[in-house]
């Protein structure tokens, strides 16, 4: 049976329509529709519930030395205040979950999983705990919502102090009292926008997201849903577990080689990823130039020859076209190549553009 987000009656309030998404109950989209909600995150900012995440916190003086075990990036350098993505691998060098840890004091960490994978993350984590570490799933106590678009920090400096909100990308501000709420304000997102992402107390939650949404109601603040959400990261050619990666893709494959550091002594999957040698497959963008929309899981062909398969794919409002991204054989396809995808039996023309189709 689903969970409920802390939020879930203010979505019913507006109107939202509710859908079973990675174990919540969670709006798709609202009244106002899917594209209007994308493109209120690219003009003005939009408002999204990301209570479905999970949260685990890692401490103690073996926390740093779990996470660099653990994870395929390094995190020996990073300084509080600030974060950092990470995949983390499995054995064989397949992706278990991509995440965020953001460094909360010497020896405590905060990281954020996708909430489909907070039972399978918490278990591969708690399997490989180093000595000196204490780890705390804290996903049921925590609230988040994402505020994501150019109007988003006119929007906070309203309700927080201006030297609180975080300038730089991927860093963070603690106990911040935003309209009163205590609360973790992250400049990070999964739209390509400027954009923060708050953490409080999950019976603030809903408190926290009327408070942003009337004091985003002179610049276009609207809340927005999943749809919106997926379109507006594939959009941005933002990776999405389950889809562009899964336990069978290796980061490298898909084009996470910057958060992959292979001069680590040692991480989960390391061995793998070096006996694997060069990656035979890559993550690729294509923009769709026939007639119709290329969806997830459909063959791509090129001189009639199958050479890999969509990954994600849709119709993405701000550039008004169709676009996909796609696992392929590496060095099969280069920029300006057509190749041709199989959608339900019929071959529709392709193009080959680099990524991310938008950049802010």
């Amino acid at each position: 049976m689903e969970k409920k987000t802390p939020l879930y009656d203010e979505h019913v309030a507006l109107g939202g329509k509710i859908v079973p998404f990675a174990g919540y109950l969670l709006p798709v989209e609202y009244p106002t529709g899917v594209i209007t909600e994308h493109m209120a995150v690219r003009a003005a900012c939009g408002l999204f519930d990301v209570s479905h995440m999970g949260e685990i916190v890692f401490s103690g003086p073996g926390a740093l030395a779990t996470l660099n075990h653990l994870l395929t990036n390094d995190y020996t350098n990073l300084a509080v205040g600030r974060a950092r993505y990470s995949p983390m691998c499995n054995e064989q060098g397949g992706v278990v979950d991509d995440l965020i840890v953001c460094r909360t004091g010497d020896d405590s960490y905060f990281v954020v999983v996708n909430a489909a994978n907070c039972a399978k993350d918490d278990a591969h984590m708690r399997a490989n705990l180093l000595p000196d570490t204490v780890m705390e799933n804290i996903s049921d106590s925590v609230a988040q919502v994402a505020l994501q678009g150019p109007r988003s920090a006119a929007i906070l400096a309203r309700v927080a102090p201006l030297d609180a909100i975080p300038e730089k990308y991927y860093s963070f501000s603690q106990n911040v009292s935003v309209g009163g709420i205590r609360c973790l304000v992250a400049r990070t997102g999964y739209t390509g926008e400027l954009g923060y992402e708050l953490y409080c107390a999950a019976d603030k939650g809903a408190e926290l997201w009327r408070l942003l949404l009337d004091a985003g109601k002179g610049d276009g603040l609207i809340p927005c849903g999943l749809g919106a959400r997926d379109t507006l990261r594939l959009e941005a050619a933002m990776p999405l577990y389950g889809h562009e990666m899964d336990d069978a893709v290796s980061p490298l494959e898909t084009g996470l080689a910057f958060a992959v550091k292979m001069g680590k002594s040692e991480f989960i999957g390391k061995a793998a990823l070096e006996k694997a040698g060069a990656p035979a497959r890559e993550r690729v963008g294509l923009r769709i130039t026939g007639r119709g929309i290329a969806r997830e899981h459909q063959d791509v062909y090129l001189g009639g020859k199958k050479i890999g398969h969509t990954t994600s794919g849709t119709y993405c409002p701000y550039l008004k076209g169709a676009y996909a991204m796609a696992l392929t054989d590496a060095g099969s396809l280069r920029s300006g190549d057509t190749p041709e995808i199989d959608v339900r039996g019929r071959r529709i023309a392709a193009e080959v553009v680099p990524l991310p189709f938008y950049k802010r």
